[in-house]
């Protein structure tokens, strides 16, 4: 069984941290999550975009968003669930920063134990990183 998290404001849906299939540790929904709701946020140590790419060359694990072409967000520290947020080729969720809030939401319906995926996108890894998704279709880099 993974951890349980305390439900913060911000965290709509109940999830647990455990092992991933994917990579390390990922985040699974304890409770279903219907399509096109938000499930939670995260939250860190808000940086200069410079300060996150400096950090992100020096890294293997990086939990790094850009929130602005100015801000970027350091998730290492964070307490919040959804930063063990797993990359998928094809997700379950979406990543949106809004209003500087790094949000996740479902695209689809989520059942309970299933991990919570989103398309991390563009990454600091440049093509680098072998993708483990393991999805049909998948790109095979992040």
């Amino acid at each position: 069984m993974g951890a349980l998290f305390e439900l913060q404001p911000y965290q709509k849906y109940g999830v647990t941290v455990r092992r991933s299939a994917i990579d390390g540790f990922g985040v699974f929904a304890t409770e279903p999550v219907p399509k096109n709701r938000k499930i939670g946020e995260v939250r860190g140590e808000t940086i200069s975009v410079a300060e996150g790419r400096r950090r992100a060359a020096t890294l293997e694990r990086i939990m790094i968003v850009e929130v602005s072409h100015k801000t970027a967000v350091d998730l290492a520290a964070s307490t919040d669930p959804m930063r063990f947020t797993n990359h998928s080729c094809q997700p379950n969720g979406r990543l949106s920063i809004r209003d500087g809030r790094i949000e996740f939401w479902a695209i689809k319906p989520i059942a309970p134990e299933e991990e919570i995926t989103v398309n991390y996108g563009e990454t600091h890894h440049e093509g680098r990183l072998t993708c483990r998704c393991g999805a049909p279709g998948c790109v095979g880099s992040l």
